[in-house]
This record gives C-alpha cells, structure tokens and sequence, in this order.
C-alpha cells in the first residue's frame, strides 16, 4: 500500500497524503486533483478501491493499426495533445502481426473501464472484417469516435477526410498535366475509403479494371502492383497512400523509367518528411490537426453525457503539388 500512494504521488506530483484521500473518499481535494490520481492510478496498473470502481477511469483508447506509416503517429500527437488538455489520459494501443488483436485491445480497455475509445484505421474500415468488439462498445455505451470512412450500421460518429474531393483534385491535376491513362493503386477490396477513391475516379473520368490494383498498405504492397500497371501502359497514378506512392516511385525505377518524365505518382496523406523524398512526393494532404481536434470535441461531448448524431463529419483536404508529377510523356 505505502509502495502504491508513492508511486502514485510521484506520478501527479502531489503528497501521499493527498493520494491517501482520494482513494479513502475524504474530502479536501479539488475534482481536478481527484481525477488526476485516479487516471495514475489506472496508467499504473492498480486496482481502484472498490468505492470508486463504478466510476469510469479518465483513460481514453487510441487504437491504431500500427505506427510505420507517419500519418498514424501524426494522427496520435494530435489527438493525445487534445485530450491531455482536457484532463484525459490517451492509451495508445497498436497493432503488430501475430500480436495483440484489436478485439483483445478492446477487451483490456474495457477492463480498464475507459472513458472512450477512438479508432483511427481500425477493421471498421474493412466490410469483410470481424465486428462484434465494435457492437460491443456500443451495448456497453461506450464513446468512440471513427477516423475516417467506416461500413454502415456501426452507429459512432465519424470524422474523415473527403476521399471524393482527394480523387478529383488529384485526378484533374494529372489530366491538366497531358496524362490520360491514369490508374489507381488501393487499399484491399472491402476498404471503404478505397472504394469511396475508386467510385469517384470513376465519375471523373474513364478508369478500365485493368488500371486498378489492390494492394497492402506499404511501399512494398505498391512496388508489388505497380509494375503491372506500368506494363498495361498507365503513366499517371494515383495511390490510396503514401507509402503506395513510395511503392510506385521505387517499381518505375527498377522498370528503368524516371518519375516523374516517364511516370507520374500522386500520394494521400501528406505524412511525414514526403517533401524530403527525392523526388518530393505530390500527395493529397488530411487536415490532421483539425480532423483530431473534431475527434476529441465530439468524443468529450459524449463522455460529457451529451447526445451525439451517428454522423460523419468531412474535412477538405489539399493537393500539394512537388516533384513527383509532370507533365505526360509524348508517345
């Protein structure tokens, strides 16, 4: 016990004495402070006493399907930061192969009796994926937030960034550039925000089967199915993200050809150092820290007791032009 008030004092930064008051229900100790040792309490690991179990913990799940590609970090600064600022305490929960599902995440966050969750890149994003921890969160009246596109009927609000606009900025600024046998590199096929991409390339413009491919997440899923858009005679891509992108730019050169006089790539995301990459990467930019600001406001409000529409909230994303486009190569 003396072991736990110390550790616990530590990490607030307040006496042991004070902590001794919280967890005895004695009075003297402002809410802020009392909510404070109690989030130390749940960060550290320990039992509450069971007089304040019925309560939520002042924890927030960030679950996030892995940290490789920078938007995912990027996404999480901006969000703890939002949080902290409101007194909760964010608990990143990542995703690895072979590791820690993201059921079994939601699982120990309910153990942990959080006060919400926020998903960011989840399996409510693929139609052909397990469900059931979602409609568990549901039952249990749990906030949760989505960050971007989600399959229908999960009933939390979302907050995305417009997949459509993406497409047609980037696709126009490829038709502007001469370029008129442009395809497109995705996410898999029950992606819904890829399917939002390909949807809209189809009501901008002519895209045959034969210039989409579906591919993992990573510059390596990119390289594998780029090659062969490249063979079919595809000069301008657009990918579903950066590290795609990446992907591309690395099949064209070892195909010999030069990005961006032979091949054109456009990106999707704007993460982390795309304008160091050589060429810098032309890439459609999220509104991140306005979309993780709306994430947190909308979560709060729940947490706060207030009704939340199961809507979904978009954001206009950006087009920034760099160096891994050109103008189309003359037959």
């Amino acid at each position: 016990m003396t072991r736990r008030l110390a550790e616990v004092a530590k990490k607030v930064g307040v006496s042991e004495a004070t902590v001794s008051r919280v967890l005895n229900g004695k009075p003297g100790v402002s809410e802020p402070t009392r909510q404070a040792v109690l989030s130390a309490l749940d960060v550290l690991g320990y039992e509450r006493p069971t007089q304040l179990r019925g309560e939520r913990a002042r924890l927030v799940g960030l679950v996030l399907p892995e940290l490789q590609n920078p938007i995912f970090p990027a996404f999480a600064e901006v969000i703890g930061g939002a949080l902290a600022q409101l007194g909760l305490t964010p608990v990143l929960c990542t995703q690895t192969r072979g590791g820690v599902s993201e059921a079994d995440y939601v699982t120990l966050l309910l153990q942990q009796q959080v006060s919400g969750v926020v998903f960011a890149g989840g399996l409510y994003a693929q139609a052909d994926a397990p469900h059931d921890h979602y409609r568990q969160l549901a039952e249990r009246n749990i906030p949760v937030v989505l960050v971007n596109a989600a399959i229908e009927d999960l009933g939390f609000p979302g907050v995305s960034c417009d997949d459509a606009v993406a497409v047609e900025q980037s696709w126009r600024h490829l038709a502007s550039l001469g370029h008129e046998r442009i395809g497109l590199v995705l996410g898999p096929g029950d992606h819904v925000p890829s399917a939002r991409k390909l949807a809209a390339a189809r009501a901008v413009g002519h895209v045959p089967d034969e210039f989409v491919a579906r591919a993992m997440f990573s510059i390596e899923g990119g390289h594998a199915v780029a090659a062969r858009l490249i063979d079919r005679g595809v000069t301008g891509f657009i990918c579903a993200s950066d590290p795609l992108a990446l992907g591309v730019v690395r099949a064209a050169r070892r195909k010999g050809l030069d990005v961006p006089s032979r091949i054109s790539v456009v990106g999707y995301d704007d993460s982390a150092l795309m304008n160091c990459t050589e060429p810098p990467l032309t890439t459609v930019r999220q509104p991140i820290e306005a979309m993780g600001k709306a994430v947190v406001e909308l979560l709060n409000a729940q947490i706060s007791g207030s009704a939340v529409a199961a809507e979904e909230l978009l954001f206009e994303p950006e087009l920034v032009v760099r160096g891994s486009t050109a103008q189309a190569p003359r037959s």
